[in-house]
């Protein structure tokens, strides 16, 4: 005789074992600091590009311009790859 569904044993519930590592936590400059490379890098793209004859150290470095504001940008992006 065939058993009904409700006779059938009923499976438990997988749960995971509780962590006993604390979670990560980020250090206080990292916030601050990864916002200053991104905000000072696009400021500095957007000073050379808008007046950038005019400032008398940015014409001295020409393209170099480029190079310090992208380094900024990318100093952010690495930055922010260690936010918790």
């Amino acid at each position: 005789m065939p058993k009904s569904r409700n006779d059938r044993k009923k499976k438990a519930v997988y749960t995971p074992p509780p962590s006993a590592t604390k979670p990560k936590v980020s250090p206080r400059w990292l916030v601050p600091t990864m916002l200053g490379f991104g905000i000072v890098g696009i400021l500095w793209i957007a000073v050379y590009y808008i007046a950038g004859t005019m400032v008398p150290v940015m014409q001295d470095l020409g393209n170099w311009n480029l190079a310090i504001g992208f380094g900024g940008i990318i100093i952010c992006v690495i930055l922010s790859t260690r936010w918790h």
